[in-house]
Parts: C-alpha cells; sequence; structure tokens
C-alpha cells in the first residue's frame, strides 16, 4: 500500500513536524500545533478539479470559515500556504465575523486576491432586494469588489425559491460584475432542489449536503447525476455525516486506523471518490484539522470496495441516528411546527460539532409561537412517516432542553 501513496513518509519530510502538531491540535493544544506546522515548511499543494459550467479549477477542499477569524489570521494563511486558495463564507456566519476577519487579511494581502476562489451566501434573504442588501454588505465587510461565487438562497428548501426575479437580479449582478458565479446551498430536501435545479441553465453552481450516508439515497443519487449531466458545479457539505447524537464512530475509527487514516480522512476520500463532486467544504478551525484534510487529498491510496462497503453497511446500521433533511415529510406530518429537520440540525451542530453557539443560534431562528408549542405536540405521525425512523419526539424534548 505504501508504493501508492504519496507516502507517509515523505509526507512527514515535507512538513516536519506536522504530525507532533497534529496530536496536539486533535487533543485541543492548539498553540503548541499552530508553532509545529508553523516551522514545517515548504508544503505541496492540494488537487484541483473543474467546477461545472464555470470552467474555474478549484481546490478539492474548501474552507469553510463559519467561525470568528478576526483574530485567527493564521489559520487563512495557513491554508492558502496548502493551496487551499478556495474560500467559503456567508452573510451570516459568527455575526459577521467570518466575512469581516477575511476582510482584514485581503486589505493586510491585497496580492492575495486574484488567487482566492470566494464564495458567500445571501443569509435569511427571501427576496432579491434582500439579496442585494446581503451582497453588498459582504462586499464591504471582505474588502473586494467582486465575490467569485455567490449563493443568493443560503439553504434553499423548496424549488419555488428559485424565481425568475431571482434570476434577474443574478443575471443583473454579473453585468454589474459583482459575482461571477451564481447557486445556492441546501441541506433540506436537497433532491427537490438538486432536479430542479438542473433544469435550470442559470444555475452555474451548488452547494449541497452530501456524505457517505447520503450516498446511501436512491433519490439523492439521481440528482446528484441530474446536476453533473447539466455540468452544474456541486460542492459537498457535512461531508462528515455526524450523527444527531454525540456517540462517536467507533466502528468506522477501528477499521480505517488500521489502513492509517483517521475515520474523517476515509469519509473525505470517500466523497472525493465521486468525480461529480468538484470539492469538499470542511470548517476547519486550527491548523492541526488543515494539515490531516491536505493530507487526506494528497495520500494517492484509493478506498477499496471493501471499504466502501464498511460505509455502507454503517450507514445502514445507524441511519436512525441520522438526518437525511427530507423535510417535506415531516413538515407535512407536522403543520403546526414545520421545524423538525432544522432542529434535528441544531442537535447535531450541538452534540457531534460541539458547536453550541451555532445550535442555538439556529433554535433561536425558529419563531417564539412554534418554539413555545414544541413540548405540546405529537410527533408520532412524523416518527412513522420517518424512512430512517428517527426518534423525533424524544430529540425535539433533548433538543428543546438544551437549546432554549
Amino acid at each position: 500500500m505504501e508504493n501508492n501513496r504519496m507516502s507517509r513518509k515523505d509526507f512527514l519530510k515535507i512538513t516536519g513536524a506536522i504530525t507532533v502538531g497534529t496530536a496536539m491540535g486533535l487533543a485541543g493544544s492548539h498553540k503548541e500545533s499552530e508553532a509545529a506546522v508553523a516551522n514545517a515548511g515548504t508544503l505541496p499543494s492540494i488537487p484541483r478539479r473543474k467546477l461545472g459550467k464555470t470552467g474555474v479549477m478549484v481546490p478539492v477542499i474548501s474552507n469553510g470559515v463559519m467561525y470568528n477569524v478576526v483574530d485567527k489570521q493564521i489559520l487563512l494563511k495557513k491554508t492558502l500556504d496548502w493551496g487551499i486558495a478556495h474560500w467559503d463564507t456567508s452573510h451570516g456566519y459568527a455575526q459577521g465575523n467570518s466575512e469581516i476577519g477575511m476582510g482584514i487579511y485581503l486589505k493586510k494581502h491585497p496580492e492575495k486576491r486574484k488567487d482566492i476562489f470566494l464564495v458567500s451566501k445571501a443569509s435569511g434573504a427571501r427576496t432579491p432586494d434582500q439579496v442585494e442588501d446581503r451582497l453588498q454588505t459582504s462586499l464591504k465587510r471582505l474588502n473586494t469588489s467582486y465575490i467569485d461565487l455567490f449563493y443568493g438562497v443560503h439553504g434553499c428548501s423548496s424549488p419555488d425559491q428559485l424565481t425568475p426575479e431571482l434570476r434577474k437580479w443574478a443575471e443583473g449582478a454579473k453585468k454589474r460584475k459583482l459575482i461571477k458565479y451564481f447557486g445556492f446551498s441546501t441541506h433540506k430536501n436537497m433532491p427537490a432542489c438538486l432536479m430542479a435545479a438542473s433544469k435550470l441553465d442559470w444555475i452555474d453552481a451548488i452547494m449541497t449536503s452530501y456524505n457517505f450516508r447520503l450516498m446511501q439515497e436512491p433519490d439523492m443519487q439521481k440528482a446528484v447525476d441530474a446536476c453533473a449531466k447539466a455540468n452544474i458545479g456541486l460542492i459537498a457539505m457535512k461531508v462528515m455525516g455526524l450523527s444527531i447524537s454525540s456517540d462517536g464512530d467507533k466502528r468506522l475509527t477501528n477499521h480505517f486506523i488500521k489502513k492509517g487514516f483517521t475515520d474523517g480522512q476515509a469519509k473525505l476520500k470517500a466523497v472525493l471518490a465521486d468525480t461529480r463532486i468538484a470539492a469538499a467544504c470542511i470548517t476547519m478551525e486550527n491548523t492541526a484539522l488543515i494539515a490531516t484534510n491536505a493530507e487526506a487529498v494528497l495520500d494517492k491510496v484509493k478506498l477499496t470496495r471493501a471499504d466502501m462497503k464498511v460505509f455502507r453497511e454503517y450507514a445502514l446500521s445507524t441511519c436512525s441516528g441520522y438526518c437525511a433533511g427530507c423535510a417535506d415529510l415531516c413538515d407535512a406530518a407536522i403543520p403546526d411546527a414545520p421545524v423538525v429537520s432544522d432542529i434535528m440540525r441544531g442537535l447535531m451542530y450541538y452534540n457531534s460539532y460541539g458547536n453550541e453557539e451555532m445550535a442555538r443560534n439556529l433554535y433561536r431562528g425558529i419563531s417564539p409561537e412554534i418554539r413555545n408549542s414544541l413540548l405540546a405536540l405529537d410527533y408520532t405521525k412524523a416518527e412513522s412517516v420517518c424512512p430512517r425512523k428517527i426518534p423525533i419526539g424524544a430529540l425535539i424534548r433533548e433538543a428543546v432542553e438544551k437549546l432554549s
């Protein structure tokens, strides 16, 4: 196996003390990790793929900056050192401090702008006027005159959101040279949104939830294939496929550690093994994670059929702990509270990502009337139609307790 990979020996030779830094970073000692990586020397640049009809060759890892980088400029520099010049942010991330932090970096290093594929999103926008407002704010925060890829719908949940008015706005923004490409992100009702987009000629790229779990869904596979055939660029998010609970993926960890991977590296390799996917967007909040993900894509060893079988069996046996975002079903079952998938996502952020702030912000985004009614509702019908048999009622109670 070592003969086929960018050998671990070569990787360590290039990066010097990076293994020590990674171990410390994963254990939580980020200062030591950053010091180790800072002295690692010249780093190899990660591979690139074409982003659909845009024709742009983007790094296969996108730096998902969902956090405050005002005081973490080193992380932006380190992604560029690895060649991860593919930055993803949003108007709403870290209360604006994600974009503001990136803007500070670009103001200090204006020469870097031309090398970065910059992505942002119109968080919370419902009309073209609101999309315009989000874009103008993002441009100012980011200290840039244009955004490479702009998601005019952040969290598309229905094809009805892809309106003729939005198309007109997107075409106008391109003519004004404020954006180069237009698209949307989606983590709810993804197959329907992707299938609809595949029939539209004005969608350049889409960021969608996609991981070893969603790979098992036939409707998702058909939708991804339709977009690929329409030459729409696809960027995967929620790549780790973490469960709603905080239980670790011990079975996966034990299998892949024997092959020299972490389970997270294997999950990333599994997504990028699908050549319809141009890149994977991953939140990397320390230099250790940057290095770990870079190592995964630089390593030339491919997952075997046996490895993919392990993923499939694990996904099927643990499906009741993962919400696939098929919100139309539970929304129809509980019309008085069509927020089940949002609450499941918030619980995932809280339990598995350890991101309590994002989880609570998502929960607070639900109207007070609905939040106040959650404990009084009957979730039996929603549980009966859930294809993954998620114990919705019990998890709603857990979410109310943790996120209120």
